[in-house]
């Protein structure tokens, strides 16, 4: 069990962590979440001690082995497998001792303790968790060096997985992981024996490993039974009586504040007064559930194109005149939804490439719109937007020759306005940074957006704020996620980048989930299943679509109607020289057109809700 008492821990003068107070039981398998930068890695570190708190204190098990990624990524000619195995440090200095040792006495209780630690099927189960993170058995053998960071952090995490700590502590995990490997993680962590803290902003992760959810905001940590979506409902709950309680007190404080007010001058009430008056200074407020108000997506509308957008046609892509992936036939049209499906490697950054122009094709034909216009996303232009610039002077720079009003709205858009616009990158949370990210790319009003990985620094309340966007953006849309509530949720099509080519996946990603974990349907109900699927979820968002239309004109003619009786009225108050008798029912039959079509907008926006619930 781990007992947080009272912790309080400041960072550069700002508190992080407010009197904290949380019991994680022995056998949890524990959540941590919470918007970006409320302090969830502060309080791993303070967990293993990296940080000391300024008050109160955290009792951990006695002996317990804390088991938490190091930040730097592991690197030199050492191999992922000796990596991995390395992890184990007695067994490790067992080995070496063996080599040694000549005391045969001592040699048999060092054979004896690698049994009992199970030392000779370290291999086997070291190369099964490589495997499941992605390291074919050629892989495993390569140098370190010769990986990206990303891969290197998969090293790091199967290293962490293979030590078998009694606390293992993971942050965001899946950052550097794809689809496969975190269904594969998932799989792993379901079944591990020990205490599991994990931070994570994936919602299906949550869901399907965790047993509680911590939550931490405003510096406290409140603990809730179950999954995320468990979560989700007890703290919607909360914040009703939370609502409640507080327009109950803020009625009584607005009472005692009138009664004080009108008798404090009065001699006879004076003392009521004074006693109302005390009751007022004792009253504790009652704090809104905090929310964020600047967590804003809003994608600009694209003008009208006329299908295809691009056609591939067996088309190959690659680098140095090596293809990556080959006879590729693919027609993207303007309200396309497209994910792509893979393990990382295998090409779909490189599809992608090629769809944003960014690499010419090696073989066959690609044919797109002259005049289509493409966002694309990567980690990348997170990574490399100028730390001591701010957003307004990234968007400056980027929308050259239009107004600051322009500027303005499209930083507003994704929720720079105020005080966030002018400050600096270095001080904004990794996912206020791929926001900015997002509002550069789309300054212009792609008809295509390229999405890759787009999550990794957004937190679960981000995530269905960038789903909610891209349902509502009217262009087309291709993404890259290993979060699959994301691709669910936004993807009409999905295409597999395998085997050297990219094909359609007649499925759901439900059933891409279970042919992944060896638990595959038919292919004939899966094909039948995920064309429906796909076909009902873009009918939906086509239906959506037409009804925020239809919405919008209804409010125009509202506000051309409301315009006529202004100055109708106008006209009545200054005398005009028609019939007042003619204004006048002139003026009635607009005030019953008005009506009309308020009312048409009302049953509008009640069917739009209906439709997106």
């Amino acid at each position: 069990m781990i007992s947080i008492n009272n912790l309080t821990v400041r960072l550069g003068g700002r508190t992080i962590l407010d009197g904290a107070n949380a019991t994680i039981p022995a056998d949890g398998r524990i959540g941590l979440i919470g918007r970006n930068g409320a302090g969830k890695s502060t309080l791993m570190k303070a967990i293993i001690g990296e940080i000391d708190p300024d008050d109160g204190e955290i009792e951990m098990p006695r002996r317990a082995r804390i088991g938490y990624i190091a930040q730097e990524a592991p690197s030199g000619q050492t191999t992922p497998f000796e990596a991995v195995l390395a992890a184990d440090l007695e067994r490790t200095r067992l080995l070496a001792e063996a080599e040694t040792c000549e005391d045969p006495n001592r040699l048999g209780d060092i054979h004896d303790r690698l049994l009992a630690i199970d030392a000779y099927s370290a291999p086997a189960r070291a190369a099964i968790i490589l495997t499941g993170l992605g390291f074919d058995e050629e892989m495993q053998a390569q140098p370190l060096d010769s990986y990206s960071g990303g891969w290197k952090m998969r090293v790091a995490l199967g290293a962490l997985l293979f030590s078998a700590p009694h606390v293992l502590l993971l942050d965001e995990p899946s950052n550097h992981l794809d689809l496969e490997a975190t269904l594969w993680l998932e799989s792993f962590l379901k079944s591990y024996p020990g205490m599991l803290i994990m931070i994570s902003h994936e919602r299906d992760l949550l869901n399907n490993v965790v047993t509680a959810i911590l939550h931490l905001q405003g510096g406290k940590l409140t603990l809730y039974a179950g999954g995320y979506d468990a979560f989700e409902a007890q703290r919607a709950e909360r914040a009703a009586q939370l609502a409640a309680a507080k327009a109950a007190q803020d009625a009584q404080r607005a009472k005692l504040q009138d009664y004080v007010a009108r008798n404090s001058a009065r001699a006879s009430t004076a003392k009521q007064a004074q006693s109302r008056a005390k009751m007022l200074a004792r009253m504790q407020p009652i704090a809104a559930l905090m929310e964020d108000p600047s967590l804003s997506f809003d994608f600009p509308s694209p003008e009208e194109m006329r299908p295809p957008l691009i056609v591939l046609d067996h088309a190959a892509v690659g680098y140095g005149g090596t293809p990556v992936l080959s006879r590729v036939n693919l027609r993207l049209d303007p309200t396309d939804r497209l994910a792509l499906l893979g393990r990382n490697g295998n090409g779909k950054t490189t599809l992608a490439r090629l769809l944003a122009a960014q690499l010419p094709t090696l073989d066959g034909a690609m044919q797109a719109s002259g005049k289509m216009k493409v966002g694309y996303f990567t980690q990348y232009q997170v990574e490399e937007l100028a730390s001591d610039a701010t957003p307004l002077e990234h968007m400056t720079r980027a929308m050259e020759g239009k107004t600051p009003g322009a500027v303005r709205a499209q930083l507003g858009r994704f929720g720079f306005s105020g005080p966030k616009a002018t400050t600096q990158v270095a001080k904004l949370s990794g996912g206020e940074r791929a926001r900015l990210a997002l509002a550069l790319i789309t300054r212009d009003a792609p008809h295509l957006l390229i999405l890759d990985e787009p999550t990794n620094h957004l937190d679960v309340d981000a995530r269905e704020a960038l789903v909610q966007a891209l349902n509502d953006y009217e262009g087309a849309v291709i993404l890259i996620s290993h979060d699959r509530h994301m691709v669910e949720l936004t993807a009409d099509r999905l295409v597999l980048v395998d085997g050297g080519t990219a094909t359609d996946y007649d499925g759901s990603i439900e059933d891409y989930i279970d042919f992944v974990l060896g638990r595959n349907q038919p292919k004939e109900k899966r094909a039948g299943r995920g064309k429906k699927d796909r076909r009902s979820s873009a009918k939906e968002r086509e239906d959506a679509r037409l009804a925020r239309g239809a919405i919008g004109e209804i409010e125009k003619r509202i506000a051309g109607l409301q315009g006529e009786i202004a100055r109708l009225d106008e006209a009545l108050i200054g005398g005009s020289a028609a019939s007042p008798g003619d204004l006048a029912r002139r003026r009635a039959s607009l005030e019953k057109d008005l009506a009309a079509a308020e009312s048409d907008w009302l049953s509008a926006s009640e069917s739009l809700e209906q439709r997106v619930a």
